[in-house]
C-alpha cells in the first residue's frame, strides 16, 4: 500500500482525493519531524528560563487568561482542557469527514509552530493508518477559537478518554488500548491547546463538500446535455461565438462541454425547432459556469487554509517569539462555505426547472413523460420532490457567517459560525445530488420517448448504462426506488462519466 508523506509538499485537493481513493497511509517526513521537534525543544527551554505568564501555556484559557498555573500542573492543565472542551452534541460526524479531520490536523501540526510533541502527532498518524476514528459530534463549535468542541473529541482518545470506531465497532478508548497494547499519552504544556485550536472541523467538511462538488458539477453538465436533447432544444446557445465575447472561464468550459456531449446527436441537428428555448436550457453555460467559477475560488481559499497553522498561540523558535493571535478564526471558511451553498443551490435550482419543463407535455412529449397519462401519473411527483429539495436548499443558503454570539465572558466577542455553515453545506451538497438524480430520471425517460431518433453516441452509451439500473417507465410504479437507484448511479458511474467527457 502506498503512503503519503506529510510535510514534503503543499497539500492539494487532488492529493487528498488520491490519498482517499488509494487508501494511502500517512507518514511524517523527516523534514516535518525536525520542525516539530525543534519547536517543542524551544518551548521546553523557554519555560525553564522565562518568568511570567504565556497565554495557554502556563495560564488558563479564554476569559481565564490571567490565571497563572504552576509548572508542575501544566500537564494536568492540558488534560483538563480536552475533557472540559469536549462538549459536542447532535449527530455523529460521518467517518469520511473524521478521517479528513485527522489528516488536516496532522498537516497543520507538521509546520513546527504549535509546540506539539512528535509522539502526539505520531499517535494521530497511527489513528489514521489504523482507521481509528474518534467519535465526534456535529454541534458545538462557534468557528472561532477554532473548532474547540469537535477537536476536543478528536483528541480525547490520545489521553485514553472518549470513544472510537474501530473495525466496525464503537468502543471506549480504554478497550481499544487494551486490544492494541497502547498507553494513553501524557500531554505536555501547550499540547492540548494545539490540538483543539484550529479549523479542521470546518476545513474537513469544506474539503469533503468540494470534492463531491467536483463530481456533481460534471454530472450537472452531462445531465443538462441529456435534457437539452430530450426537450428538443437548439444547439446555438452552446456554440463558441457567444461565449468568446463574454469569456468567463466557467461559461466557456460549460458551453464546450455541452457541445462535446451532444456531438453527433441526431436529435440536436434536426430541423423544425422552436426559435428559442427556456432559460433553464439556453442559459446552462452562464448558470453552471458561474457556479464553477465560484467553486474554483472557494477551493483556492480551502487549499490555503489546509496548508496553514491555525492554532494559538503561534510559536516561532528562530525569532524567539510566542505570539497570541487569531489564526483559529474561521471567517475565511465561513464566508466561502456560505458561498458554496449558494453556488450549489443554483445548480439544483436550474436542474429542477429543466425537470419541470420535461414533464410539461410540450414539444411532442406526453404529459408527465408517461403513456396513457391520466390512468398513469408518470413522473409528475418527481418534480414535486425536486421542487421541495430545491426550496430547502434556498432556505439553507441563509448565511451562517453573518451571525455571531459573544462567548467566554466577552473575551471571544466575535465568532464566525463557520461550523454551522459547514454542516448545512453538506446538506446542500447531498440535496443537489438528489435533484440531479431526479433530472437524470426524467431526461432518460424523455430520450427514450424520442426513439427511434437518437442522441449522441456518448449520451446513448450513458443512457444504456443507466437503463441497467433503472428501466423505462411504462406505467406507474414505486418511484422512490427509481430515485434511490439514480442517486446510486451518480455515485458509482463516475468512471464512465469521466471516460465519456
Amino acid at each position: 500500500m502506498s503512503s503519503h508523506q506529510i510535510g514534503l509538499e503543499r497539500l492539494t485537493m487532488d492529493q487528498i482525493s488520491r490519498v482517499i481513493a488509494e487508501k494511502q497511509l500517512l507518514q511524517l517526513s523527516d523534514a516535518a519531524i525536525a520542525k516539530i521537534e525543534e519547536c517543542r525543544s524551544y518551548l521546553d527551554a523557554k519555560l525553564k528560563r522565562h518568568e511570567g505568564p504565556i497565554y495557554g501555556i502556563n495560564t488558563g484559557f479564554g476569559y481565564l487568561q490571567h490565571v497563572e498555573i504552576e509548572a508542575e500542573k501544566l500537564s494536568q492543565l492540558q488534560h483538563n482542557l480536552l475533557l472540559s472542551h469536549a462538549c459536542g452534541t447532535g449527530e455523529e460526524v460521518a467517518p469520511e469527514i473524521v478521517r479528513l479531520m485527522l489528516l488536516l490536523k496532522i498537516q497543520s501540526l507538521s509546520y513546527g509552530h504549535s509546540a506539539i510533541a512528535t509522539a502526539t502527532v505520531s499517535r494521530l498518524v497511527d489513528f489514521y493508518n489504523h482507521d481509528i476514528l474518534p467519535i465526534i459530534y456535529t454541534q458545538g463549535s462557534l468557528g472561532a477559537s477554532g473548532d474547540l468542541a469537535p477537536l476536543a473529541h478528536l483528541a480525547l482518545p490520545l489521553i485514553g478518554e472518549g470513544q472510537v470506531w474501530y473495525q466496525g465497532e464503537k468502543i471506549t478508548t480504554k478497550t481499544l488500548y487494551d486490544k492494541l497494547g497502547w498507553e494513553a499519552l501524557k500531554l505536555q504544556s501547550k499540547e492540548g491547546l494545539a490540538l483543539i485550536n484550529g479549523t479542521q472541523f470546518m476545513s474537513a467538511y469544506g474539503v469533503f463538500c468540494l470534492l463531491k462538488s467536483q463530481s456533481l458539477m460534471n454530472w450537472a453538465d452531462t445531465i443538462a446535455a441529456m435534457s437539452i436533447d430530450g426537450f428538443d432544444c437548439r444547439l446555438d446557445p452552446f456554440e463558441t461565438f457567444s461565449h468568446v465575447i463574454r469569456p468567463h472561464a466557467g461559461q466557456v468550459h460549460t458551453a464546450a462541454n455541452i457541445c462535446k456531449w451532444l456531438s453527433g446527436s441526431e436529435l440536436i441537428s434536426r430541423a423544425g425547432k422552436q426559435t428559442q428555448d427556456p432559460y433553464s436550457f439556453r442559459c446552462v453555460p452562464q448558470v453552471h459556469g458561474a457556479s464553477k467559477d465560484s467553486i474554483n475560488y472557494i477551493q483556492s481559499v480551502f487549499e490555503t487554509e489546509i496548508n496553514s497553522v491555525t492554532d494559538n498561540p503561534n510559536v516561532f523558535p528562530e525569532e524567539d517569539r510566542i505570539i497570541s493571535a487569531g489564526n483559529f478564526h474561521g471567517q475565511p471558511l465561513a464566508l466561502t462555505l456560505d458561498f458554496l451553498c449558494i453556488a450549489l443551490s443554483e445548480l439544483g435550482s436550474i436542474s429542477e426547472r429543466r425537470t419541470f419543463q420535461l414533464i410539461s407535455g410540450q414539444r411532442g412529449l406526453p404529459p408527465f413523460l408517461v403513456k396513457n397519462a391520466g390512468l398513469n401519473s408518470g413522473l409528475m411527483i418527481t418534480q414535486y420532490t425536486a421542487a421541495s429539495i430545491a426550496s430547502e436548499n434556498k432556505q439553507l443558503c441563509t448565511p451562517a457567517s453573518v451571525d455571531s454570539i459573544v462567548s467566554s465572558n466577552g473575551q471571544e466577542d466575535h465568532v464566525s459560525m463557520g461550523a454551522n455553515a459547514a454542516t448545512k453545506c453538506l446538506r446542500v451538497v447531498n440535496n443537489l445530488e438528489r435533484i440531479l438524480a431526479i433530472e437524470l430520471l426524467t431526461a432518460a425517460q424523455a430520450l427514450d420517448l424520442r426513439k427511434p431518433a437518437r442522441s449522441s453516441k456518448a449520451i446513448e452509451n450513458l443512457l444504456s448504462a443507466y437503463r441497467e439500473l433503472v428501466s423505462f417507465n411504462e406505467a406507474d410504479r414505486l418511484l422512490a426506488v427509481d430515485i434511490a437507484a439514480s442517486v446510486a448511479f451518480l455515485r458509482t458511474k463516475e468512471v464512465l462519466l469521466n471516460r465519456e467527457e
